[in-house]
């Protein structure tokens, strides 16, 4: 009977070394048919600063601190034009005047008339003078006798009278200089000066042609459009859900899209005390942000479009991450033991764009994905590092 079980068992141990052989070759061609890991962009949980910021949701512009759209106070036909599109002015220089040969007519009229009245002033005074020193005659005699009462009177009257006229004639002298200076004001009314230095953007209007003035609630178009380039900040709209957080005096930067890879650092300088409702589009706040330093190499210009950045809060040495790197729902896949991806919830304090603070769920030094655009990237996948990218 022992010798019947032994005979049965060698079929078994014959058959065992076959049996190792095809486990090891299923194995191998297990372990050497199976898919690569998955290349991905890994980086680390580190510490840094994170901000807080608010962008405008549509693109801002550039706007100069002064810009004058200027007209000639009276109607009339442009004689003279003295500066042309582009040049640069100083304050109080003459831009253009219109034709004023009757005024200076006038001018000239009152001017002789001055003359005239300083000359009759002259007269009547002197007479006014010689009237007066008869009349202190008359009484000196009245007083001796050799006069009579009526005799003083009439000569007392007639230095008064001579007194009266030369009063009268030093007003005729007032008038003529009021006429005068009237028709100076209206010569200056001809005459558009720059009010403030700067850069003459536009021009409407030829020699020869009627400028008129822009009064109040009617549309005409400026005779000369100025702009002071040497101050400019940017105008943005804010969303209104955003606004509350931006206040005045606040840091931001500044991106122009004229001027590729620079950042500029400003300062919101005014915030609108009103809502924006236009049809089709969101309720925005007007922001003002300046420039802390305006750009000298670059060519800035008035009307370009312009992005800022509002910073309202900031913290300091705190955990962060890509803000990218961020699943829906506030998870990361976590670079976990063995190369096996591990989806982790977060919790999350300030965020902008580029960096997002984390309160929780990370360590420093954990690593995280970073290119979860590619395929087959999620949890419970084996990975490896990309050589040479962040976080190796």
């Amino acid at each position: 009977m022992t010798s019947s079980m032994s005979d049965k068992r060698k079929p078994f141990f014959r058959y065992l070394p076959w049996l190792g052989g095809l486990a090891v070759l299923a194995i191998a061609i297990w372990y050497f048919t199976r898919p690569d890991p998955l290349a991905v962009q890994l980086v680390k949980v580190e510490r840094g600063t994170v901000e807080a910021t608010v962008s405008n949701t549509r693109a801002g512009t550039v706007k100069a601190c002064r810009r004058a759209k200027l007209s000639a106070p009276a109607g009339g036909q442009i004689a003279k034009l003295q500066v042309k599109k582009g040049q640069r002015v100083k304050a109080n220089q003459i831009l253009l005047e219109l034709w004023d040969d009757d005024l200076h007519a006038q001018e000239n009229l009152a001017q002789m008339q001055l003359k005239t009245s300083i000359t009759q002033s002259q007269e009547a005074c002197t007479i006014a003078e010689t009237a007066q020193r008869d009349a202190d005659r008359a009484q000196q005699l009245r007083d001796q006798g050799f006069v009579s009462q009526e005799a003083l009177e009439r000569a007392l009257s007639t230095a008064k009278a001579r007194q009266a006229s030369c009063e009268s004639s030093k007003s005729a002298i007032e008038q003529s200089r009021s006429r005068i200076a009237v028709a100076q004001a209206t010569l200056d009314r001809l005459v558009l000066r720059a009010p403030f230095s700067g850069i003459v953007a536009d021009i409407s209007g030829e020699l020869g042609e009627y400028a008129t003035p822009s009064p109040p609630g009617i549309l005409t178009l400026p005779a000369i459009d100025l702009i002071d380039d040497s101050c400019m900040f940017v105008s943005a709209p804010i969303d209104e859900v955003d606004a509350a957080n931006v206040k005045v005096g606040q840091e931001a930067r500044i991106t122009l899209d004229a001027i590729k890879g620079k950042t500029f650092a400003g300062k919101v300088k005014r915030i609108a005390p009103y809502v924006l409702e236009l049809e089709k589009q969101a309720r925005t706040v007007e922001v003002e942000v300046e420039f802390v330093e305006a750009p000298s190499d670059e060519n800035l210009l008035v009307g370009y479009s312009a992005d800022v950045e509002i910073v309202h809060a900031t913290r300091a040495n705190v955990l962060r991450i890509p803000t990218q790197t961020l699943l829906e729902g506030k998870k990361v896949l976590l670079y976990g033991g063995k190369g096996v991806l591990e989806e982790r919830a977060v919790t999350t304090g300030l965020a902008n764009w580029e960096q997002t603070e984390i309160t929780g769920g990370l360590n420093e030094g954990d690593q995280i994905v970073m290119s979860l655009d590619r395929a087959g990237v999620k949890a419970g996948v084996r990975v490896q590092p990309e050589v040479g990218k962040a976080g190796e």
